[in-house]
């Protein structure tokens, strides 16, 4: 455990940040569960089976306390699973709330996980640390034990504010707006979001929990409610929405939810769905598929650069759960963290957490003792880049290209930054390569951020990857467009050079990561001439 416990503040100045979409495009979000982020001093480190889906004791105060494990990765936002009332009664057919998705009275707080002065501190604090608070709410439908549940134990109160009892039938956009969550045994009664009293009372909670603990963001839990509902319901927050809206590789069911008739952003359940099926191993390796919907995407979507990319969550089973090989992971993440949107990381991820569904994907992070793995530090140096790039360019803006795919790869480019990325995993692949055609000068000075080794474009802005030891992503960026960064030993920006922003970019420029330290991140590089191949081998 760790013993970063700060003082609890009695006075809360920071004024609430109301965070923009525009604003949260450059943040990348750690996601938790409070239940089983971090334990208070002296609890038991060992007493957390997630299969018996009950409280294992994680608060907001050890959230706070322990914050410096997410700031060092380079995250710049948590987003915490739900805060307020859940089910309170005999244990359900599913056990104990403890994830905080089993709603009761939304008007009040869940004081399993702190009390309000307590959700205040950890805003405050994030705020000092110049990182957002995102909040997890569930606005879609409240928790019962029956399919005649009472209602006057919810702030809605009457039956007639509720759908009456249906199964979704998914696919159906009626259904799944109108009908019932969860089966007869826990079933999730489904508010009416088209009665006036229901909007005008979601509207004035969402508007009072938002300014009473400084929240900066809504992740919004089920959002397949009628779009109409979320327009005024986010104006009534002032803050940014992202919805979860299920959806496989269909993107136009995913889509129509994003844009000024709905939500300013959704999980991209799409881009995770083809990251699946092309770095599975074992997989289909459909490199094809991935390609298709980063370009499909572009015309799709109101705006992809606020779509949440994403690996894991508290529905699917963990990544090294589907996928033997973690360098199916790594190859993964770095589409995640170098395309259009915003990344998107479930706790435990950085530690191979392999559970399966629920609950087994989510499990306690304390037995790891938030070692700092190779996963941690690839995800810190891929923060460190990317908000180096959002605070110094208009990468942000810059749209993704796939610059040329196979099947065991791609070649994609955001603005000046070119990933190249496999799905043949760990084991040494002689003759395996990708060639990717740049907009580079032959023999501009590049360099491998994940390695700090330097490259050459070649002949025609060639470059290829080989796999000779094995198949570690590539990330490459014209050298000198590191100066400032502290990345490979580029300096850090100062406060003159960089308009005073050298503050937002020492929290995560120093990072952890030692390419030196990981396995099978060697990796063979040809540049491509007219008259000859130049072999350039990097360990």
């Amino acid at each position: 455990m760790f013993s970063l416990a700060l003082p609890l503040l009695s006075l809360y100045l920071s004024p609430a940040l109301a965070a923009t979409a525009e604003q949260w495009r450059s943040r990348s979000i750690y996601q938790i569960i409070t239940d089983r982020f971090a334990l208070p001093q002296g609890a038991d480190l060992n007493a957390c089976d997630p299969g018996k889906q009950t409280w294992c004791g994680g608060t907001w105060n050890t959230i706070r306390e322990n914050l410096d494990y997410v700031q060092n990765a380079g995250f710049t936002a948590i987003w915490i699973s739900p805060v307020n009332q859940n089910y309170e009664g005999p244990r359900s057919a599913y056990g104990d709330p403890y994830h905080g998705y089993w709603m009761a009275d939304v008007s009040k707080l869940n004081d399993r996980f702190g009390t309000a002065d307590d959700l205040k501190a950890l805003s405050a604090e994030l705020h000092k640390r110049d990182m957002y608070l995102m909040v997890d709410v569930v606005v879609n439908n409240v928790m019962a034990t029956s399919l005649s549940p009472d209602y006057s134990t919810y702030m809605f109160k009457d039956s007639s504010m509720y759908h009456p009892y249906c199964p979704i039938q998914w696919g159906n956009t009626t259904s799944e707006q109108h009908c019932w969550l969860g089966d007869e045994k826990v079933p999730l009664p489904d508010l009416d979001t088209t009665n006036p009293t229901v909007i005008s009372q979601y509207g004035d909670w969402i508007q009072d929990l938002v300014k009473e603990y400084d929240i900066d963001g809504l992740r919004i839990d089920g959002a397949h409610v009628q779009m109409d509902f979320w327009p005024g319901f986010c104006a009534k927050a002032g803050v940014f929405c992202m919805g979860e809206v299920f959806g496989g590789i269909d993107i136009d069911a995913v889509s129509m939810y994003q844009g000024p008739q709905s939500l300013d952003s959704v999980l991209n359940y799409p881009l995770y769905t083809a990251l699946v099926s092309a770095f599975q191993i074992p997989g289909p390796g459909n490199m094809t598929a991935l390609a298709d919907v980063i370009e499909a995407s572009k015309s799709k979507y109101t705006d992809t650069g606020l779509l949440g990319n994403f690996l894991e969550n508290q529905d699917l089973p963990r990544w090294h759960n589907l996928s033997v090989d973690p360098q199916s992971m790594y190859n993964a993440m770095t589409v995640n963290f170098m395309t259009d949107g915003i990344p998107v990381v479930y706790y435990g991820q950085e530690q191979l957490f392999s559970g399966g569904g629920d609950p087994y994907n989510r499990e306690a992070l304390w037995p790891s003792s938030y070692e700092k793995t190779y996963a941690y530090g690839l995800m810190s140096t891929l923060n460190q880049l990317r908000n180096f790039l959002a605070n110094t360019t208009d990468w942000l803006k810059q749209e993704t290209n796939v610059l040329t795919t196979s099947p065991y790869g791609m070649g994609i480019m955001k603005g000046s930054v070119i990933s190249i990325v496999t799905n043949i995993g760990s084991p040494p692949q002689n003759g395996t390569h990708i060639a990717v055609a740049t907009p580079f000068d032959p023999s501009t000075p590049m360099t491998n951020i994940l390695t700090c080794q330097q490259w050459a474009v070649g002949s025609q802005g060639m470059v290829e990857a080989q796999y000779t030891a094995g198949g570690v992503p590539v990330i490459i960026i014209p050298s000198d467009h590191l100066a400032g960064s502290g990345i490979c030993g580029a300096a850090l920006a100062t406060t003159a050079a960089n308009g005073g922003k050298a503050d937002k970019l020492s929290s995560s420029a120093s990072s952890s990561f030692d390419p030196r330290q990981s396995p099978l991140l060697s990796i063979t590089l040809h540049v491509l001439s007219c008259s000859l191949m130049a072999l350039f081998f990097f360990v």
